[in-house]
């Protein structure tokens, strides 16, 4: 169902960021040779890094001669419409990448970022991997993460039902259930 690319096939495409922030691990690990081989293996067709303040730069290639197809850029004003484009999502352990992914029923692996202090991030990536939401891995990780994700096995993240909330508010201001 996806766009055509110039030889015809179906385009796969893995959308990678980073948001605002540096994290330049998880680059080097999805540009890598054996990061980019397991996509492929995967069916996948292009990977498209946003690469946010970090330093490394990625391998742009074509993927003419039959491999992968590599972009990046550093930052968009928004990233809904790649994420809205893409096959697969691989994203930092932020909030907001995490739930904009969740919400478009985007398969989703989240890699941790372990440089960071007091890494609350993890412990929601985690909840939500533990309810198969999405897939969670570690820089270290994602290789083998990729290699044997099945993403038929992920449940869809519920949308968010605002009838409970306001009868919760209905209740405590006082205001009869209907």
């Amino acid at each position: 169902m996806g766009e055509a690319d110039d030889s015809g096939r179906s385009k796969k495409i893995v959308f990678v960021t980073v948001g605002t922030t540096c994290f330049d691990a998880l680059v080097k690990v999805v540009d890598s040779q054996l990061g980019k081989e397991e996509l492929f293996r995967k069916g996948y067709t292009d990977l498209l890094i946003q690469m946010g303040r970090g330093t490394y730069t990625p391998s742009k290639t074509s993927g003419e001669d039959g491999s992968l197809a590599v972009d990046y850029f550093a930052f968009s004003p928004s990233v809904a419409d790649y994420m809205r484009s893409a096959s697969l999502i691989i994203s930092h352990a932020g909030s907001g990448s995490i739930f904009e992914a969740l919400r478009l029923g985007k398969p989703l692996i989240v890699v941790v970022n372990e440089d960071l202090m007091d890494n609350h991030q993890s412990e929601l990536a985690e909840e939500l991997a533990e309810r198969k939401h999405l897939l969670c891995a570690r820089p270290q990780t994602l290789h083998e993460v990729i290699r044997s994700m099945d993403l038929e096995s992920l449940i869809p993240y519920p949308p968010a039902d605002a009838a409970t909330a306001a009868k919760l508010i209905n209740r405590f201001l006082g205001f009869p259930d209907d």
